[in-house]
């Protein structure tokens, strides 16, 4: 009975900082049997994200680096606007349709812009994943060599990207002094 409790206690206060840190919804909404419907989630919940945290960023703190050696937050939001075109064509089986290399690009609009973009053409390979097409085997064409893998794959990958960054970007926020959005509405929810 005694190591039934403490393993109890130490579930859920391994769960208490997660539940508040990165998303408004709790991980058993994006839970289900199709793993389709697990990628649309997931990439819901960290599309709103991203783009809420762009669009929050005062267009003076894009060049904000918290340390000489990583990129700005401006060129983190145009590194996700890239990969998101490349890995989201590579699921679908196309070429991406923009190789620009949004990390090189200056200024709020166009890189709010340019992530948007990213996310609505993102938006279309989840959506058109089902469970019948989620394993479908995809080539992905980096330069130089070709690696297969499967559709699924892929986007999983791109969501983790994306969290992985929106990471970085809550950590940007912070030291600038915002909440970041996710922490806002988790915060507005529980009032």
């Amino acid at each position: 009975m005694r190591q039934v409790i403490v393993l109890s206690l130490c579930l859920s206060w391994s769960a208490l900082p997660a539940s508040g840190q990165t998303t408004d919804a709790s991980y058993t909404e994006a839970l289900s049997p199709s793993m389709a419907a697990v990628e649309r989630s997931m990439h819901a919940t960290i599309r709103r994200n991203l783009a809420d945290a762009a669009e929050n960023m005062p267009a003076d703190e894009y060049a904000f680096k918290p340390t000489p050696q990583v990129r700005s937050f401006g060129e983190l939001i145009g590194h996700l606007a890239s990969v998101n075109f490349f890995f989201c064509s590579q699921a679908k089986g196309e070429r991406p349709p923009v190789t620009d290399n949004f990390e090189m690009t200056i200024g709020k609009a166009a890189l709010l812009k340019a992530l948007n973009e990213s996310l609505a053409y993102c938006d279309g390979a989840y959506m058109s994943t089902t469970d019948a097409n989620i394993q479908q085997p995809v080539t992905i064409a980096v330069p130089g060599r070709e690696r297969a893998t499967t559709r699924g794959a892929v986007l999983t990958f791109n969501t983790a990207h994306n969290m992985e960054h929106y990471g970085n970007i809550v950590v940007y926020m912070r030291l600038k002094g915002h909440v970041p959005p996710s922490t806002a509405r988790a915060t507005q929810a529980k009032e």
